[in-house]
């Protein structure tokens, strides 16, 4: 999952209910900066297990660029309602209507964005209609399923939810972690930034982890399907990335004919570990996409 250092809304940045066709999805919405022009607004979705706080760190970088981004909670996940042992309800292209309809709430065309899990779902939405969206990136996001390891890791936590609470499981992958892990960040005002973790992962519901979970693990490659569309195309990753190896998310630049962007000292959340160079490859993106 993606640790940002702050759950907190980075200055300038509105917490709220954003109300669409299909319900009311939290998100964390970042005006451009005073005093610089405009040039677009980005709608960017987390990836599994993340949230809307994933994107803080870019929010600050990009309004400066002129950029009005509003990082979202899908549904289910985090601070956003979804029923709780319904699998059905999260189906990809159910996620993917959501997305056209907080697209739609925003009132304009956007750039789209969506990392890992959220870049599969952005590919479903985009698939269904393009007309929403100037162009989308994906971040750390494969043209398939994900790998065999990272696939053996889900088919675990599926197998857990299925006989274990939320807390119980939260619990048990702590037990899990390298001292690596373990350590985390101090939030703005000395709380434990594992806190807000947890309960990140408390408020997302579990039948949404089980059924996008399943959905990584057997995603077909709709690459081509994808190329077809009229659209500019962003790939960009870290120089490692043990859910999709990075020679994958090449290969499929490639194919979609997209720019293609490696972070380096990144891995699999550019935009947590190294958010100015990722803002900057996106924003330099976008300003040729508009």
């Amino acid at each position: 999952m993606s640790r940002p250092d702050t759950f907190l809304p980075p200055p300038g940045a509105r917490a709220y209910s954003l109300r669409t066709s299909r319900g009311a999805f939290a998100v964390v919405d970042a005006p451009v900066v005073a005093g610089v022009e405009p040039r677009g607004v980005a709608l960017l979705l987390p990836g599994f297990t993340g949230s809307k706080e994933d994107f803080n760190p870019l929010h600050v970088p990009l309004a400066e660029r002129g950029y009005r981004t509003v990082a979202v909670d899908g549904r289910g996940q985090y601070e956003t309602d979804g029923p709780e042992t319904d699998e059905a309800a999260y189906a990809q292209q159910e996620l993917a209507r959501d997305v056209l309809a907080q697209a739609d709430a925003l009132g304009q065309p956007v750039h789209l964005l969506g990392h890992s899990l959220g870049g599969q779902i952005s590919r479903a939405a985009v698939l269904t209609d393009h007309a929403p969206f100037l162009s989308l990136t994906l971040m750390s996001s494969g043209p398939a399923q994900i790998s065999t390891s990272q696939q053996e890791r889900v088919k675990l936590l599926r197998d857990a939810l299925a006989v274990m609470s939320m807390a119980e499981v939260w619990d048990a992958m702590r037990a899990m972690e390298t001292p690596e892990d373990t350590e985390a960040p101090a939030l703005d005002g000395g709380l434990d930034a594992r806190d807000d973790l947890r309960r990140r992962w408390l408020g997302t519901r579990p039948a949404q982890l089980i059924a996008t979970g399943r959905q990584l693990c057997t995603e077909p490659d709709r690459v081509a399907e994808l190329a077809a569309v009229p659209l500019p195309f962003h790939v960009l990753s870290g120089v490692l990335d043990d859910t999709w190896p990075v020679p994958l998310l090449d290969d499929m630049a490639v194919r979609l004919g997209a720019r293609r962007t490696v972070v380096d000292g990144a891995q699999h959340s550019p935009n947590t570990d190294r958010p100015l160079a990722t803002a900057r490859a996106l924003a330099d993106f976008w300003d040729d996409a508009g």
